[in-house]
């Protein structure tokens, strides 16, 4: 039996209060690898936005897609809130999901 994908929301940040982008991936160490190593093009890239600041797991795309919808729609504060409960010092947690 093969092992199940596990879907995540993620939120990324340039620095503390920086800039932020709103991602949703099957393969959470693999996709912010990408984004700390500029593989993709794009708005992270741009803006060297690389920092995991925070991160959700879900069981099913369709769940975790929906989760990603919804925050893109919050106004910024409320992502400030989103991130500052479980991490309010802003630390970078790939090293945590990298290494665990």
């Amino acid at each position: 039996m093969g092992t199940e994908k596990q879907f995540a929301v993620y939120i990324l940040a340039s620095r503390r209060n920086g800039t932020l982008y709103v991602g949703v991936t099957s393969n959470l160490v693999q996709r912010i690898w990408q984004h700390k190593n500029h593989v993709v093009d794009g708005f992270t890239h741009d803006h060297d936005v690389t920092d995991l600041v925070w991160y959700e797991l879900h069981g099913t795309a369709e769940t975790a897609i929906a989760r990603e919808k919804q925050i893109k729609k919050w106004n910024r504060a409320w992502k400030l809130r989103l991130i500052e409960e479980d991490n309010p010092d802003w630390r970078d947690l790939y090293e945590d999901i990298a290494h665990p």
